[in-house]
């Protein structure tokens, strides 16, 4: 609902986030549960082939992200996504919707990880779990108003916390594989189709692993040179994200048996101590920061995105004020992070978190879409990044399959 007045004339967000802190906000979006949860079903359905199913999930999420790279460039600005349909298909309505399903996806997200972190912070200290909900939302909450500089801050040390937890993981495991001469080629390469139909059932779970680069999109307004900095640090964040998953699949499966990764709850617990040999509670507290980045990234992000909507006119006024001191949007943020609380604390989190994928895959689908019109119709700008167009082609083409196995399986369960 569009309103009267002009946002514009307020204070603006500050363009202070570098390509390094950028590449880590992106990092954090990626790594964390994904490989900690996933790990184990791909390797029931890949088994030694496991490290390909993460490698091929990882090519076919490129595209997108790819896309995602061009785009930013293009439009540097907050609420991203739907500005890139607004303006590709043309429709101020799908735009809205996109913007809000961004906002919806992200919030229920932060919820749904909010729930999920209370095992990790319980085992590490013994407090109800309505109050580690209450403190870990307030806690993050203020952060993200204090600052987008401080909130990132925040969100690349624990990101580094969390790849330092995985490289330590890849490190220890390393001995056993380079130990066995012959594993490298059993794990690599594949002749029998069997084989290919378990790998290719593994990368569509992987596929999910990847997903969170185009929440760096909705921060453009705080980044310093966004027009090179925010494809280029999408690219190197894929990129990165694609070496930790192949090379913790890689030692995984040279360190426990697939059928015992597939059989573990905690299947990167059980290789993390196999390993390592250290006490199963350090898992324990990098999941915890794993879980607490997630939710920050997700609550610095949806504010974000409500607050380029109502730049946009496109949502209330209010929404789109910037404090002059934190340089931040308060009221978005303050609203956001009731929102998640409100979530985390009354509603069934677990049946509203199978939206989330689906809802990305949905925002993938139209923002392809999008930047294929774009390229057809539009000429290019100048000193903006221009991908050949099978990019976008190919990943409306992947989005779009991935998007319809989520549904049939949605209907099949």
């Amino acid at each position: 609902m569009a309103t009267s007045g002009n946002a514009d004339s307020d204070v603006k967000l500050k363009r202070s986030l570098s390509l390094s802190l950028l590449t880590l906000y992106g990092l954090g979006t990626m790594v964390g549960a994904g490989i900690y949860v996933l790990l184990g079903e791909a390797a029931g359905r890949a088994g030694m082939h496991t490290p390909i199913a993460f490698l091929l999930a990882a090519l076919v999420v490129a595209p997108t992200a790819l896309s995602f790279g061009e785009l930013s460039a293009r439009f540097p600005k907050s609420a991203g996504e739907a500005l890139y349909v607004r303006v590709g298909l043309d429709s101020s309505l799908l735009a809205l919707i996109v913007g809000l399903l961004v906002v919806m996806a992200g919030t229920v997200s932060a919820a749904s990880i909010v729930v999920g972190s209370v095992g990790y912070i319980q085992s590490l200290v013994a407090i109800p779990s309505m109050a580690v909900i209450f403190l870990v939302v307030i806690l993050l909450g203020g952060l993200a108003a204090w600052g987008i500089t401080q909130s990132v801050l925040v969100a690349a040390i624990l990101a580094l916390v969390e790849i330092g937890g995985l490289l330590a993981v890849v490190i220890a495991g390393a001995p056993n594989v380079l130990d066995d001469p012959d594993f490298l080629s059993t794990a690599f390469l594949v002749g029998e189709m069997p084989a290919w139909n378990g790998i290719l059932a593994a990368s569509i779970l992987a596929f999910y692993a990847f997903i969170g680069f185009e929440d760096m999109v909705n921060v453009a307004e705080e980044v310093k040179k966004p027009e090179r900095n925010l494809p280029l640090s999408i690219l190197l964040a894929l990129l990165l994200t694609t070496f930790l998953y192949v090379s913790v699949a890689t030692v995984a499966i040279a360190t426990v048996p697939p059928d015992l990764l597939a059989a573990s709850k905690t299947p990167l617990a059980l290789v993390f101590s196999t390993t390592t040999g250290w006490p199963i509670q350090i898992l324990s507290l990098i999941g915890a920061v794993a879980a607490i980045n997630g939710i920050l990234i997700q609550i610095v992000m949806a504010p974000r995105v409500l607050y380029g909507l109502s730049r946009q006119h496109a949502l209330p006024v209010f929404l789109g004020k910037v404090h002059p001191k934190t340089r931040t949007p308060l009221y978005a943020t303050l609203l956001i992070t009731g929102l998640v609380l409100a979530l985390a604390l009354f509603f069934p989190i677990d049946k509203l978190a199978r939206w989330t994928a689906l809802t990305a895959l949905i925002i993938f689908t139209l923002c392809n879409l999008a930047l294929i019109r774009i390229k057809v119709t539009q000429p290019e700008p100048p000193a903006t990044l221009s991908l050949p167009l099978i990019v976008p082609i190919l990943g409306l083409i992947s989005s779009l399959g991935f998007l319809l196995v989520d549904v049939m399986r949605g209907l099949i369960d």
